[in-house]
């Protein structure tokens, strides 16, 4: 299978691009911890039906050290015992946070709960992480970006 379009190949495209992998590269050194911004990935792109990002975050977070029980589990993290409270309220953001057109948006009480466990720049990160994955997501379901094929660190 291949793209319906080519980024990079593609000016105006390519220049986007490189301001959406700066904005991840100011999140992926923010004081967010690298773990919940893999899940967080994931879970987006798993709710978005985003295969090459599914892909990729899965990959990363393998080799950065999450153990396969952990990132075969995130799509049910609610009835898993393997997240901490932490995590468990970013990724219940991220789900609300993602699901925009399903709800009422971000309730009151998973903003709490993510505020209980992180500060206002661990906050900032989440809620950009959480718009940025979002944003590549959307992309690569329209274009039909192909997965599978990823190998941990190829983009940088």
């Amino acid at each position: 299978m291949d793209a319906r379009f080519d980024y990079y190949g593609n000016p105006a495209t390519a220049k986007y691009l490189k301001y959406l992998q700066s904005a991840a590269k100011v999140i992926a050194d923010s004081a967010l911890p690298a773990a919940t911004q893999e899940l967080v990935k994931i879970r987006a792109s798993q709710i978005n039906g985003c295969a090459v990002c599914t892909d990729m975050h899965t990959k990363d977070a393998a080799h950065q050290g999450e153990t396969s029980v952990r990132i075969n589990l995130v799509a049910t993290w609610r009835e898993a015992a393997v997240f901490t409270g932490a995590e468990r309220a970013a990724l219940e953001l991220t789900e609300q946070g993602t699901r925009l057109a399903d709800g009422a948006g971000v309730t009151d009480e998973v903003w709490s709960a993510a505020a209980k466990h992180y500060d206002d720049d661990q906050l900032a990160a989440l809620v950009s992480l959480i718009a940025n994955i979002n944003t590549w997501n959307r992309m690569n379901v329209i274009v039909r970006q192909p997965a599978g094929d990823y190998r941990p660190g190829q983009w940088g």
